[in-house]
């Protein structure tokens, strides 16, 4: 099973999930290791980064649903200053 599905949501299915409601997550250009201890699912909403996985790396840009499933472990290089809706499940 993959551990990072990317989608391009249309405006209805942003809408039925309600994600405008979501929190809001920032971070600037860095680079940084990560463990998901949960699944996460995040609309992003500005921003570049490169998701490196041991599956490979993931292109992830504004317009992005990125779904990470729980026990992923990677680097986050953000090349471009990211903001994104997100929630755990």
């Amino acid at each position: 099973m993959r551990k990072v599905t990317i989608e391009r949501l249309s405006a209805e299915q942003l809408a039925s999930r309600g994600i405008a409601k979501w929190p809001i997550w920032e971070k600037e250009v860095s680079r940084f290791d990560w463990c998901y201890d949960s699944d996460e699912e995040c609309q992003i909403l500005e921003g570049e980064v490169v998701v490196e996985t041991a599956e490979g790396k993931y292109s992830i840009t504004a317009g992005d649903f990125v779904t990470f499933k729980k026990g992923l472990k990677c680097v986050w290089n953000v090349t471009k200053p990211i903001r994104k809706h997100y929630k755990f499940l």
